[in-house]
């Protein structure tokens, strides 16, 4: 590994062991996105070991999502199953070479990106302001 990447990862890896929860479930889908983007282009290029690495990497990121979930909440179910059909159109993807699958899981991840971006301003918010 050279010195740049080396120093890269010791970066990212001491941001997520000292971001709050909010900020690490936003680095997790900014990963998902980055590498669901990557695949995709591998895809386009007909570079299927790229794109399979980077779906893979997605899928490993789903399921860190999933793991992250506390099930005592209704909308964990829920996002559960979604997480978890993503997971599927990924596989499918993969095996497939077929890039809709792929475009679906992106669309999906990239609005709850922001949504989740939201929810974390506003708890922010209430914090900073108390209401």
């Amino acid at each position: 590994m050279n010195p740049s990447n080396l120093a890269q990862n010791m970066y990212q890896k001491t941001a997520a062991q000292t971001a709050s929860p909010e900020k690490l479930l936003l680095m997790l889908y900014d990963g998902a996105i980055k590498h669901t983007k990557a695949a995709l282009k591998g895809l386009h290029d007909c570079r299927n070991e790229d794109a399979h690495v980077h779906l893979l990497k997605v899928q490993e990121i789903l399921e860190e999502l999933i793991i992250s979930l506390n099930m005592d909440y209704e909308i964990s179910k829920h996002l559960r199953s979604l997480y978890e059909y993503f997971i599927s159109k990924l596989v499918e993807a993969n095996v497939s070479k077929d890039t809709a699958g792929v475009e679906l899981v992106l669309d999906f991840l990239s609005e709850l990106r922001e949504t989740w971006a939201q929810a974390a301003q506003q708890v922010a918010r209430v914090a900073r302001y108390g209401g």
